[in-house]
């Protein structure tokens, strides 16, 4: 991808449905027995890849639109699913929950996506084991097998929204009423409770700390519409605010954003709210932030690299520290090619200001780095090349043309891979 820099965006942006919802909604699917139309799916590749999982499991998937699928799960018949694109997404796990459910037993190879540092899924098979599974995990596949899963109340000794999730796939179709305890509040657990009510399924609680979800025997099927996407909008909001520019982000549920929009007030830009909008104007100069990610409705850590690229030209010093994973900056030495000035301790960036950045040669780390480094391109002088735009396509509905609409200089063009390796 080629960013010319130094345009400062302006006008409406339309935020595609929720990408961390989708790739765990799409899986739940398994637990129906009947069809169900998806609605308001984003076009990228990680819902390319487990839908591509569903049809090898044998689901009849039928696309409408670009964003409208109806998906019958009626014909699977394999709780298997060992095949190698598993390991292409992270969110592969969520099949374990939902062939659990579905059929008492679960194979799955164990997922791959974003690599910043040990993500364990130690929580998920706690869960499982509670529900009376037996779980059994090698190098490269898990097998939960079980006689029936029966309800059990289940704490989470560390909030997981992963975790959450898959307990409440499993647990929708286990005998009696399962707890989840410590649960994640995230918009996208709400949304797939709300998918699994929709189908028939009775999840209590979703948004607070303590889920119920009472096993029901039979789901079948109905139409649901996916929320947006907040971490999409948090990234043009970022973007409008890094370039001082103008955007309206359409399509967003503002409360959602509340955490981003107090920083980003904090640092110098004008959040205005609107009943499914929201107008973000960057000021004449970026003030310096703290900031530390936090489970919701705490800051995301999604947008970390976000607000870490839009603070290395802020006046004076921020410090963003990660609270949900262990190591997440694997990206700060590309923006140290582009000039930003950051050190590292412990799990803080310490970001010192600096005047401008300049267009480098960069490589996209993981899905929301490469986020943050398309900003550093629109925020920088010359033309920034970002390498490995396969980590961006797992999370973005056609980017750079939302870019372009908003008056961003930006392309795509093939290259030889080998020039990623040696930018």
């Amino acid at each position: 991808m080629l960013i010319d820099g130094g345009v400062r965006l302006n006008g409406e942006v339309r935020i595609s449905g929720a990408k961390n919802a989708a790739v765990a909604i799409i899986p739940a699917v398994l637990l129906v027995e009947g069809k169900c139309r998806i609605e308001n799916i984003p076009d990228i590749k990680d819902v390319d890849s487990i839908i591509d999982i569903l049809i090898y499991l044998g689901a009849d998937v039928q696309k409408i639109s670009n964003d409208i699928m109806e998906i019958d799960a009626s014909p699977v018949k394999s709780f298997s699913a060992d095949c190698d694109m598993v390991r292409s997404m992270r969110a592969s796990y969520y099949l374990l929950g939902a062939l659990l459910g579905r059929f008492g037993s679960a194979h799955v190879r164990m997922p791959g996506g974003c690599n910043f540092g040990e993500r364990p899924i130690d929580q998920h098979i706690k869960g499982f084991e509670s529900l009376g599974a037996k779980v059994i995990k090698t190098n490269d596949i898990v097998m939960a097998n079980s006689d029936g899963l029966t309800a059990s109340s289940i704490y989470l000794d560390v909030v997981s929204v992963g975790a959450t999730i898959n307990i409440m796939l499993a647990a929708s179709r286990a005998k009696g009423i399962t707890t989840i305890e410590n649960a994640a509040k995230e918009p996208h657990v709400v949304d797939v409770a709300n998918f699994l009510n929709a189908m028939g399924a009775h999840v209590i609680g979703a948004g607070t700390d303590s889920i119920r979800i009472i096993g029901t025997d039979k789901m079948s099927g109905g139409t649901y519409s996916i929320i947006p996407d907040q971490i999409e909008a948090g990234t043009f909001m970022v973007a409008a605010a890094a370039t001082g520019g103008d955007v309206t982000v359409l399509n967003v549920i503002p409360k959602h954003m509340e955490s981003l929009s107090a920083k980003l007030i904090e640092a110098g830009a004008e959040v205005f709210e609107m009943d499914d909008a929201i107008r973000v104007v960057g000021g004449e100069s970026i003030k310096n932030v703290n900031v530390k990610t936090m489970p919701y409705p705490g800051f995301p850590t999604d947008l970390q690299p976000q607000i870490v690229t839009l603070l290395c030209m802020a006046n004076g010093t921020s410090r963003v520290t990660e609270g949900v994973w262990a190591s997440r900056f694997q990206y700060i030495d590309e923006l140290r090619r582009m000039g930003a000035d950051i050190v590292l301790a412990g799990n803080s960036a310490i970001i010192t200001g600096v005047p401008r950045l300049s267009g480098a040669k960069v490589n996209a780390t993981d899905l929301r780095a490469g986020a943050g480094l398309v900003i550093a391109g629109l925020m920088g002088e010359g033309t920034t090349h970002i390498y490995n735009l396969q980590h961006i396509d797992r999370g973005y509905e056609n980017i750079e043309a939302k870019l372009i609409s908003l008056g961003a200089k930006i392309k795509r063009v093939a290259y030889n891979r080998t020039a990623a390796v040696n930018a």
